[in-house]
């Protein structure tokens, strides 16, 4: 059974009200070009600082600024008519106080015209997440393992193999909720555990390697379309588009060189019997 979005714009009150209901299908564009395919068939669009690795060439999301974020929110905003629209919030953006968080968030959403922000961290930013919500600022919050914080934590690692890891996360998980963000990421979140925080709290769980237990799932999108040679294990591809691009451009380099492109269905050529329009010039 396909399913059929409504012609309006998803708001986070939709997301909300899923809770324990059909599973919330989101995905990362930074594109205008992408956010046009995605539209029609996800929630929510995440435009997330994984821009930094898929889009800018960067070993992990710290060094991504405020201002790229806000330049790539822009483009997807101007492509994207029905879906949530969220936005990250940079490394060092937000993690000093409560009020420069809500500094940056209240650029991004003038600036961008999103629907609402994300940011990584539990018990650390409930104080930040409930400071933005009181504001009329919705939160999406992140929590498990954080991409901005792999520096600190010894890279990318999968959490909830110990009870001091389940009693960190799950506290966590009752520290954002009661804070007021609307739903959370669990990423890299074992099955058990992922399962646990989703029967415990009331705001929906959107998981990204953290099993099918969430209320709904997310990937970046060029994960999932097989653009990279490794990803993770949690991401499934869903197209080989690195290996179809490989041999497009192979093919275009071949026909390039041997004269074969452009050809004559590719060149302009004149009518027969159309006349020039050059004009001549007498010399004489």
């Amino acid at each position: 059974m396909s399913h059929v979005k409504p012609v309006r714009r998803t708001n986070v009150a939709d997301i909300r009200n899923r809770k324990n209901g059909e599973p919330i299908v989101c995905l990362t564009a930074y594109t205008s070009m992408m956010t046009e395919i995605l539209d029609p068939y996800v929630d929510l669009i995440l435009v997330g600082d994984s821009v930094g690795t898929v889009l800018h060439g960067h070993d992990s999301t710290i060094p991504v600024t405020l201002d790229e974020m806000i330049f790539h929110a822009r483009s997807v905003k101007r492509a994207s008519p029905t879906s949530l629209l969220v936005v990250d919030l940079p490394f060092g953006s937000y993690e000093a106080s409560p009020q420069q968080a809500y500094e940056t968030a209240s650029r991004v959403l003038k600036e961008t015209g999103a629907d609402t922000v994300k940011l990584e961290g539990g018990v650390t930013q409930a104080a930040s997440i409930r400071f933005l919500a009181e504001r009329g600022v919705p939160v999406m919050a992140h929590i498990g393992l954080r991409p901005q914080a792999v520096r600190a934590t010894g890279g990318y690692r999968i959490v909830g193999k110990t009870e001091e890891e389940t009693a960190n996360l799950i506290a966590d998980a009752d520290a954002v909720t009661e804070a007021g963000a609307f739903c959370v990421v669990l990423e890299g979140v074992i099955e058990s555990l992922a399962r646990e925080i989703t029967d415990r709290i009331s705001i929906p769980t959107i998981g990204i390697g953290a099993s099918p237990a969430c209320d709904g799932q997310i990937l970046v999108t060029e994960d999932m379309l097989g653009y990279f040679d490794r990803t993770a294990k949690f991401v499934r591809r869903f197209a080989n588009l690195r290996e179809t691009i490989d041999q497009a451009v192979s093919a275009y380099a071949d026909d390039v060189r041997g004269r074969r492109f452009p050809g004559e269905s590719e060149t302009y050529v004149k009518p027969a019997g159309e006349k020039s329009n050059v004009t001549r010039i007498n010399r004489s």
